[in-house]
């Protein structure tokens, strides 16, 4: 090319990009005001989620519940999180995900304490149905506000904002579990959730003021880049992220986006990997403790140590999982997270030693981390917040059925062959991404 041509493109170049740069208000630096508020989002959901989890054994006791009583109980929340999910998509269409973020939060932090004060199974089950919404619609919301600022930034930094959520959950279980002795459920519960409030005032403000993020628009005759393109799969660079496809509208909601069958499928596909994720996330959740103590003889002490190593694994994957995005691309990284779980599975569920079976939930830790953040974000990418809401759901089903299948699997063939679903659903979560990446 001539050199009066290259000048000509550059000046041009420049011109479009400034202008674009006008009407998207993309900020520069990768640690901006709007997600270090996102982020703390993440986090406080973590943090109150934990804050719950480490009291239930004391609101079995309050209630007088059976443990077939206090699961009927447990599945209203898990209810409340599902029917409200496809509502929040919906609202994040209308009125931005931004807001809606907030105000899910926010009766999120509401609805902490009320558990406490529940003193029959029935008024428990009421109140978690409560709960349940604010946590669904709050995950809906908040995933819907990071996939729009992950494009924003052209950076897939979908994992750091999940990375914060773990760091919610380890600093929420680990002061529930401190201060067991020294407070009362219903004092520990109130504080949560007025910390919960505090932060959702501060990092609301901050989020609200912050440059709006455009809504990413996908092509019309598929999923766009960040839904799973073949350069995702290949190439390392964040092109995977969303560029590409978003909006130049200044407003969160100014892009209608396709609702095709192309889309739809996709969509699927990408919550069906968030279902198989999940589903290994929640059996190990309730079933780690249990395998360690009962089939591998480790103390509870052992057993809990454990799962922390699993749970602080996770958080250490996501804290890395941008710059493994951006180095590997997000299917390799997808595949290599699901491929390491499933192996990591098989050694924790047939290993004849604590410390073998413990390495093998490190690796389990590793493996699954990234691969929830990522399947959500290219959902996002596809199908806007609704995308988010689908696979959502999806993702939470698998989160309530793991559990579940695990324990009727348990009583017929033992607990370590049960576990081993948790490699075969690994193993469809690894190589789902690459089925999205042809048919985008």
């Amino acid at each position: 090319m001539p050199l009066r041509n290259k000048i000509r493109s550059h000046r041009h170049t420049d011109e479009s990009s400034s202008q674009s740069r006008s009407t998207t208000l993309a900020p520069d630096r990768p640690w901006g005001a709007a997600r270090l508020a996102l982020t703390a989002f993440f986090a406080v959901d973590g943090f109150l989620f934990a804050a719950w989890v480490v009291r239930i054994p004391d609101i079995r006791s309050q209630v007088s519940a059976s443990h077939s009583a206090l699961g009927l109980a447990l599945l209203c929340l898990s209810i409340g999180a599902v029917l409200t999910m496809p509502v929040v998509g919906r609202l994040c269409l209308r009125y931005g995900s931004r807001p809606v973020t907030v105000g899910s939060l926010a009766l999120l932090g509401l609805a902490v304490p009320l558990p406490a004060h529940a003193h029959s199974v029935l008024s428990l089950g009421a109140v978690l149905l409560l709960f349940g919404a604010g946590y669904g619609g709050a995950n809906v919301a908040m995933n819907s506000a990071a996939v729009d600022l992950v494009a924003q930034l052209r950076r897939p930094v979908m994992p750091s904002f999940h990375a914060g959520y773990s760091l919610g959950g380890l600093v929420g279980a680990g002061f529930g579990g401190l201060l067991a002795d020294r407070l009362t459920t219903a004092w520990a519960l109130a504080l949560g959730g007025l910390l919960g409030l505090a932060v959702t005032v501060g990092a609301g403000i901050v989020l609200l003021r912050s440059p709006a993020a455009p809504m990413v628009a996908p092509e019309r005759g598929g999923a766009g880049p960040a839904a799973g393109s073949a350069d995702d799969a290949d190439g390392g660079s964040d092109r995977g992220s969303g560029e590409g496809g978003v909006a130049t509208g200044p407003a969160e909601n100014s892009t209608v986006r396709p609702t095709g069958a192309p889309v739809r499928l996709l969509v699927l596909m990408l919550g069906f990997t968030a279902l198989c994720t999940a589903y290994g996330e929640g059996a190990i959740a309730d079933w780690t403790t249990l395998h360690l103590t009962d089939d591998v003889h480790a103390s509870a002490g052992t057993a809990a140590a454990g799962y922390a190593a699993y749970a602080f694994a996770m958080t250490s994957g996501r804290v890395g999982g941008t710059w493994l995005s951006i180095r590997l691309g997000q299917n390799r990284l997808m595949l290599l997270g699901g491929l390491t779980a499933a192996a990591g599975m098989l050694v924790a569920a047939l290993a004849p030693a604590v410390p073998l079976a413990i390495g093998g939930f490190i690796l389990v830790g590793l493996g699954l981390a990234n691969l929830f953040p990522l399947a959500i974000a290219r959902a996002g990418a596809a199908g806007g917040p609704q995308g988010v809401a689908l696979a959502s759901t999806l993702g939470y089903g698998g989160m309530l059925i793991g559990p579940v299948v695990i324990g009727f699997l348990a009583d017929a063939a033992g607990l370590r062959l049960a576990l081993t679903t948790v490699a075969v659903a690994a193993t469809t979560a690894a190589l789902l991404p690459f089925a999205v990446g042809r048919r985008g």
